[in-house]
């Protein structure tokens, strides 16, 4: 599939750009953009909350009176999870959130993701990222002449220009990421992508392992 390639004053150039059928235009697998972004969101939770049992607790050493003759309840210590200022009969402890998923389904999620917003048409390529300046003002007119600055985007990058990474970082709706390293995640919380080509060129080979 042959697609246009525009200028960041957002004309079409006479260049043009393969994007590969199988990588960005398959039958999108839903249940697996499900699992992929299901794991990556679980990977990002810290897992260190932490409570107190009943043997952690300060106190609750001495048993409060006798077992038997007082008419009241048995009780063995002050501190049981029945009680005030008692321990956690089932609070959470530090864990791993992680979930396993195989190599095959994270790429195919990510195939998957990519061709939904190439089908809906949601995407441009553009000839390269760089920027002669740092200069956030001048990113938000090159993003309102390829007509997408009202959109939540996502802008897969080759190589990484310094003084565009530094430009985006105050744009609340832009997110910059290399094609290396972007997840299924990325593209889903997104309404538009942005390509560069040379990305372009290296997702085709790189997702067709």
């Amino acid at each position: 599939m042959k697609v246009n390639i525009y200028s960041k004053e957002g004309k079409k150039t006479s260049a043009k750009v393969d994007m590969d059928n199988r990588v960005f235009k398959i039958d999108p697998n839903e249940h697996c953009i499900y699992l992929a972004v299901k794991s990556e969101l679980a990977a990002k939770r810290q897992g260190t909350s932490s409570s107190k049992t009943r043997s952690e607790v300060r106190g609750g050493g001495r048993k409060p009176y006798k077992q038997k003759g007082t008419g009241n309840a048995r009780v063995g210590s002050t501190r049981n999870p029945a009680r005030v200022h008692g321990g956690s009969a089932f609070g959470p402890k530090p864990r791993k959130y992680e979930l396993k998923l195989n190599k095959k389904v994270k790429t195919l999620a990510r195939k998957s993701a990519l061709s939904m917003k190439v089908i809906a048409d949601s995407f441009k390529v553009l000839n390269d990222f760089s920027m002669d300046s740092v200069k956030t003002k001048d990113l938000h007119n090159i993003l309102r002449k390829l007509d997408v600055n009202d959109k939540k985007i996502l802008i897969i990058a080759n190589n990484i220009d310094n003084n565009f990474l530094l430009s985006s970082r105050n744009l609340k709706n832009v997110n910059l990421v290399n094609v290396d390293s972007f997840s299924t995640y990325d593209i889903i919380n997104s309404s538009y992508l942005l390509f560069d080509k040379n990305s372009v060129d290296c997702l085709n080979k790189k997702l067709m392992k």
